[in-house]
C-alpha cells in the first residue's frame, strides 16, 4: 500500500512501465551485437505512436561456455510520482542471437515465471505480459530489417532485485513465482492511475476463477484481509487485495461474470470510513478521489432513531470512527446500515446470482458492521 497523498495541488509526472523499460535495453543491447556501439540514449516507440527517449545505465558484452555473445543492456525506471514498486529499480535485457527464427523470452533474475492458471500467460511462461512482448519483438524486427539478419533472438529480461521487491506486491498469491511481472499496455505510467496495481487485482479474480473458486474477499487492507480470513477460513488465493480501488473489483466482476458466470459469493470487507465512501458511491476510496460526509453520516443515523443531540455529535465528529463510536454507545446500528447502503450500490454492478455480502471493521480489526445481500 502506498501513503496518502498530498493535500496540496501540484503537476504529477508520468514515468515508463517495465516494459518500455525492457524494451529500451533490447534496442541497446541490439545496436551492441550489430554494430559494436554501446548506446547512452535510446528511442522507443510506444504502442499508441509515440516515441520516448531512456537512458541507458550500461551496455556489456560477455560470452557463454558455447562462445556464443551475449549483451546485457540495463536501465533504471522512473515511475514519474506514481507509487510504483519498481521505482527506481534497474531494469536488465540479456539479449543474443539464436538460430530459430523469431523472438523467444525468458526470465532472467527477478523476473517471476507463472505457476497457475487464469492469466494472460501459460503455466511456465516467464511473467512478460503480452504488450511488452510486442513491444520488445516489433523493434529487434525492425533493427533486425535494418542490418539485413535473418535470424532469431533469445531475449531474457530481469530485475535487480526483483525476487525482494515482488514480496512487497501480490505476484506469490498469484501464482508468479521468482519475481516481478513486466507489465505495461501504453508503455507511459500515469499518476495514480495505478495501472500495475489494477492489473493484479484483475488477476487475482481470474486466478481465483480459473481455478475454482465460488468465494472470493475483497479487501481493503492487511487488517481486513486478516479479519476476513480468520472469519471464514478461506484460502489465500480467494483474497483479493484491492486496496482503494473497488471499482475495479466491481467493474471486472461483472465483466467476467456476464461472460462465464463462476462465483457465487464476494465479500466486500475494509475500515468503516472506507465503507461509508463506498456506500456513497464513490469507486475510488482514497482520500484523494472521495471524502466522508459526517452530514450524510448524521442524517443517516437520524433515520435509525438517533436523538438529535446524538446527531449533532456525529455531524462535528472528528473521524467517521468517532462518529460510529457515538452510535454505537447509544446501539444505533450505523455500521450495519453503512453495510447495507455499500451493499446496494455494489449490486448495480454485482451480477443478480452472486451473493454479497459487506463487512466494516474497526482499527483493531473488529467487525463494527455486517450486511448480506442474497443472490436471486
Amino acid at each position: 500500500m502506498w501513503p496518502e497523498s498530498s493535500n496540496t495541488p501540484k503537476t504529477l509526472r508520468t514515468g515508463l512501465t517495465t516494459g518500455c523499460c525492457a524494451t529500451a535495453c533490447c534496442v541497446a543491447a541490439a545496436t551492441q551485437l550489430f554494430t559494436g556501439k554501446a548506446v547512452q540514449k535510446v528511442e522507443v516507440l510506444l504502442p499508441k505512436g509515440s516515441i520516448v527517449r531512456l537512458d541507458i545505465q550500461s551496455v556489456q558484452e560477455t560470452k557463454d561456455i558455447g562462445d556464443r555473445v551475449i549483451v546485457r543492456a540495463s536501465t533504471i525506471k522512473d515511475a514519474g510520482d506514481d507509487p510504483d514498486v519498481t521505482h527506481g529499480a534497474r531494469i536488465f535485457v540479456e539479449l543474443s542471437l539464436a538460430g530459430c527464427d523469431g523472438v523467444n523470452f525468458s526470465a532472467a533474475q527477478g523476473v517471476g515465471v507463472v505457476t497457475r492458471t487464469g492469466l494472460l500467460l501459460e503455466v511456465g511462461e516467464p511473467a512478460i505480459n503480452p504488450v511488452p512482448r510486442k513491444m520488445m519483438r516489433e523493434h529487434l524486427e525492425s533493427i533486425a530489417k535494418k542490418y539485413h539478419y535473418k535470424g532469431g533472438f533469445l531475449v531474457a529480461v530481469g530485475v535487480e532485485n526483483g525476487d525482494t521487491m515482488a514480496l512487497k506486491t501480490m505476484n506469490p498469491r498469484l501464482g508468479i513465482v521468482g519475481g516481478l511481472s513486466i507489465l505495461g499496455t501504453t508503455g507511459i505510467v500515469r499518476p495514480f492511475s495505478c495501472a500495475a496495481y489494477i492489473a493484479s487485482i484483475h488477476q487475482g479474480i481470474d486466478v481465483a476463477r480459473a481455478n475454482g473458486l465460488v468465494h472470493i474477499a475483497a479487501t481493503t487492507g492487511n487488517a481486513s484481509e486478516t479479519a476476513i480470513q480468520t472469519h471464514y477460513g478461506l484460502a489465500e488465493m480467494a483474497l483479493i487485495e484491492m486496496g482503494d480501488f473497488v471499482g475495479a473489483v466491481l467493474k471486472h466482476v461483472k465483466k467476467v461474470e456476464d461472460l462465464q458466470p463462476q462465483l457465487s459469493k464476494i465479500s466486500f470487507c475494509g475500515g468503516f470510513g472506507k465503507m461509508t465512501k463506498l456506500a456513497a458511491g464513490n469507486m475510488d476510496l482514497n482520500s484523494r478521489a472521495s471524502s466522508i460526509d459526517l452530514n450524510a453520516l448524521a442524517e443517516l443515523a437520524m433515520a435509525l432513531g438517533a436523538e438529535t443531540s446524538l446527531a449533532a455529535k456525529v455531524r462535528t465528529a472528528n473521524t467517521s470512527t468517532e462518529a460510529l463510536a457515538f452510535c454505537l454507545a447509544s446501539n444505533i446500528p450505523l455500521g450495519d446500515a453503512i453495510c447495507k447502503r455499500a451493499a446496494s450500490f455494489a449490486r448495480r454492478w454485482i451480477p443478480l446470482n452472486m451473493e454479497i455480502e459487506v463487512f466494516a471493521i474497526d482499527r483493531k480489526g473488529n467487525f463494527v458492521g455486517y450486511y448480506r445481500c442474497e443472490s436471486h
